[in-house]
């Protein structure tokens, strides 16, 4: 007997994608950056409608899995905000607490190493500089562009290193 093929996946970043950050920008618009305000009020963002439903819908024919640049030590707050936004279950691959390198760095090496025993369908994400790496390393790539842009955020994700 053979086991039945593994689904590919469908990878969804959380901050701008599924998550609606704009209530909490003001954390990093200050210097310094409260970061620790930051991530505290990541329970209370609202989904973002058009990244929940195509996670849902991913959910239909892929494995979805969420990769996020928050830290590890975020991870018990965003199960259970994915929990109750009704969102898919799917694993969680998170930064390390002190890992400050470039989003585009992390999340391109984990999605190599997801696309190391599975098909990875497809990524999605609202930072460019993730998205232009993705692309350039072979992955599919839709850019989740209905969330309002953060220069503050893009900051955070590519110089700061923190979600």
């Amino acid at each position: 007997m053979t086991d039945a093929p593994r689904r590919p996946l469908a990878v969804f970043d959380l901050d701008g994608t599924l998550a609606d950050t704009a209530h909490r920008q003001h954390f990093l618009e200050r210097r310094p950056r409260d970061w620790q305000g930051f991530f505290a009020a990541a329970p209370q963002d609202p989904p973002l409608a058009r990244g929940a439903a195509l996670a849902r819908e991913s959910a239909e024919d892929c494995e979805v899995v969420y990769l996020t640049g928050r830290p590890e030590r975020c991870r018990r707050d965003t199960l259970d905000w994915l929990a109750a936004q009704g969102l898919p279950e799917g694993r969680l691959w998170m930064r390390g607490d002190q890992d400050r390198r470039p989003a585009r760095a992390t999340k391109l090496e984990t999605l190599r190493r997801l696309a190391r025993g599975r098909e990875v369908r497809m990524l999605v994400d609202d930072d460019e500089l993730v998205c232009q790496a993705a692309r350039a390393a072979g992955f599919r790539v839709l850019t989740a562009d209905w969330a309002t842009p953060s220069e503050e955020l893009r900051t955070a994700q590519e110089r700061d290193g923190r979600t």
